[in-house]
């Protein structure tokens, strides 16, 4: 294998060029892993997981890209204000390396093309319940709005796509300690208007 300048290169089956070789013995080199979907939780509720701990757990496991889910800190992810917040608080603190999402929310697709100056590498909306009081559900006219930005400024829009109807409770019909009763709490029939909603709006918005 050839490594130059921290990437693999090539893979081959004997030296070339006079290229120096290191045996790595018992140990793995392979490319770093990258997860996209990661909360870490900072500021505002590090105790479930932060920068510092997450970090290092994914050095450890061979993960050198972690990228934040923008819901679960305090203040969540939707507003530059909040952005800056969260990078003030990765400061100093970082094993690998990390990325942002921004969130979709009723109300800020103006402050989506700041964000995407700031850094944040797209949008996440959720079409119901997000767990999260002050990261309410996108409607579809928050979608309309903030999709044509998210065009233009070449970053994608991820989903959460359950479109809640038929007097269900997700949260109150679920159980922790039945799957069952979990995944009948989130119907089939969601998803797929979820889905069937965004690919409108797709088409739509371009």
């Amino acid at each position: 294998m050839v490594v130059r300048d921290g990437r693999i290169a090539s893979i081959l089956d004997e030296p070339v060029n006079g290229d120096p070789l290191l045996d790595l013995g018992e140990s793995w080199l392979a490319p770093g892993l990258v997860d996209t979907h990661v909360h870490l939780n900072e500021p505002g509720r590090t105790e479930w997981e932060g920068f510092a701990t997450a970090t290092r757990a994914a050095a450890v496991g061979g993960v050198t890209c972690l990228v934040d889910m923008p819901l679960n800190c305090s203040p969540v992810t939707t507003t530059r204000e909040a952005l800056a917040a969260k990078l003030q608080a990765a400061r100093g603190q970082l094993s690998v390396d990390c990325g942002f999402w921004g969130g979709g929310v009723p109300g800020n697709a103006e402050e989506l093309p700041g964000m995407a100056r700031d850094g944040i590498l797209g949008a996440k909306a959720f079409l119901c319940h997000s767990g999260i009081d002050d990261f309410p559900a996108a409607r579809e006219a928050d979608l309309r709005l903030a999709m044509p930005s998210l065009r233009d400024l070449g970053l994608p829009l991820l989903v959460h796509a359950e479109l809640e109807f038929g007097g269900l409770n997700p949260w109150a019909d679920a159980s922790p300690r039945d799957y069952l009763r979990y995944l009948h709490s989130r119907p089939k029939v969601w998803e797929d208007a979820a889905i069937a909603m965004v690919i409108d709006l797709v088409r739509a918005t371009g």
